[in-house]
């Protein structure tokens, strides 16, 4: 019986979010994956950084967000990317139309991520022309899992 290797995973902020803020019914697979050690995630300083400004965003419905808690819980459940890809690999990668989510592609890319899971078009849209990775809705990430059927 051969034993796979956790899938490596990069999270957009909104997804997230729903895991720390929202509790989101649709990341259920990806927090069980997690759980059960069949993925692990990966976040670089710049994701990071931007998940910190968007917990200082409103929320809505009177919604208190304690921003050092997530964080915090965001550093414990992810693992750290901790060198950028070099600039001959980057250049591989489609663009982005917003440019401010390039960066997940290139976390990805940095953290040889099996997945991308976001809920954001503009990266959605490029789901058919990378070919490092994966690029997923939430919803979709339990039947795109192969680990699953190990369960």
């Amino acid at each position: 019986m051969s034993v796979r290797s956790p899938l490596r995973l990069v999270l957009d902020t909104n997804v997230w979010l729903d895991w720390l803020v929202f509790d989101d019914p649709s990341i259920a697979p990806i927090k069980a994956a997690v759980e059960t050690k069949r993925a692990e995630i990966f976040i670089d300083a710049a994701c990071e950084a931007e998940l910190e400004r968007a917990l200082g965003y409103d929320l809505g419905k009177k919604r208190t967000v304690d921003i050092p808690d997530c964080i915090a819980l965001c550093r414990r459940v992810a693992r750290r990317i901790g060198f950028p890809v070099p600039e001959a690999e980057r250049a591989q990668l489609p663009a982005c139309r917003d440019p401010d989510d390039q960066k997940f592609l290139e976390a990805a890319l940095a953290a040889r991520a099996e997945f991308l899971v976001t809920k954001d078009r503009a990266l959605l849209d490029l789901a058919r022309r990378v070919a490092h990775f994966r690029i997923v809705a939430p919803e979709a990430f339990e039947e795109a899992d192969p680990s699953r059927s190990l369960s």
